[in-house]
């Protein structure tokens, strides 16, 4: 059965790489809409002309080097690295005009499909806001009911100056998200990803590690492109 098709989501659990914790699904991966009115099911004529899904970055589009971070709303090491190891990064390389930083959002439950919904849908402006705000409440929007994680969303959306017009937009667009799906897919058929947080720097992709090892393998790549 197809990924695009509505089906209830899986579990997930972490997953140790080298020393830090990754996080992976326990099975494949089944992805569930929220409850849509019936135009959200998109047809194959309208399948051809879907939604365009926006990279998001961070800092110079010429810096010299791109690092590329795959990470799940769901997974707490995501949130650890967002809370912890991202500042560093943004204060040491991004804002210094050396490091292009790339987000791809990874759907390993239909939870984090949901949530980069909501992210998606304050713009690519106010993207990065909604991302910190869902991850400093990751341990609170994710629990309950199905019900209760969309309204949780929902909440957090409205923090961020969405009405509710606009989430439910937002949350039941079919399209957008299977444009999201397919896009994930490609993404992770590109660089092969099994656990989050990954990064994909110089070119290569590693596992969760600590910000010494980032900055190490950062430093390298910034000098191998001058």
């Amino acid at each position: 059965m197809d990924r695009r098709t509505i089906l209830l989501g899986v579990g997930a659990g972490a997953l140790v790489v080298g020393g830090y914790a990754a996080w992976r699904p326990q099975t494949t991966a089944a992805l569930s809409l929220l409850p849509q009115p019936a135009h959200a099911q998109t047809s194959d004529a309208a399948a051809t002309d879907a939604p365009q899904v926006i990279e998001m970055v961070m800092g110079d589009l010429d810096a010299p080097v791109e690092v590329i971070e795959y990470a799940s709303f769901t997974c707490p090491h995501c949130r650890s690295f967002h809370e912890n190891t991202l500042p560093l990064l943004k204060a040491d390389y991004i804002d210094q005009g050396r490091v292009r930083y790339v987000y791809r959002e990874v759907y390993f439950d239909r939870f984090g499909l949901w949530a980069g919904m909501v992210a998606r849908c304050a713009g690519p402006e106010r993207y990065f806001g909604v991302v910190d705000l869902i991850y400093q409440r990751q341990a609170e929007w994710t629990q309950g009911a199905p019900a209760e994680v969309a309204e949780n969303l929902r909440r957090i959306g409205r923090t961020a100056g969405l009405s509710n017009e606009q989430l439910d937009a937002c949350l039941t667009d079919g399209a957008m998200a299977q444009a999201m799906i397919t896009t994930y897919e490609a993404h992770m058929a590109e660089h092969d990803i099994s656990g989050t947080p990954a990064f994909v720097i110089g070119g290569r992709v590693h596992s969760n590690m600590s910000y010494g090892d980032m900055s190490a393998l950062i430093d390298r790549a910034i000098a191998a492109a001058q």
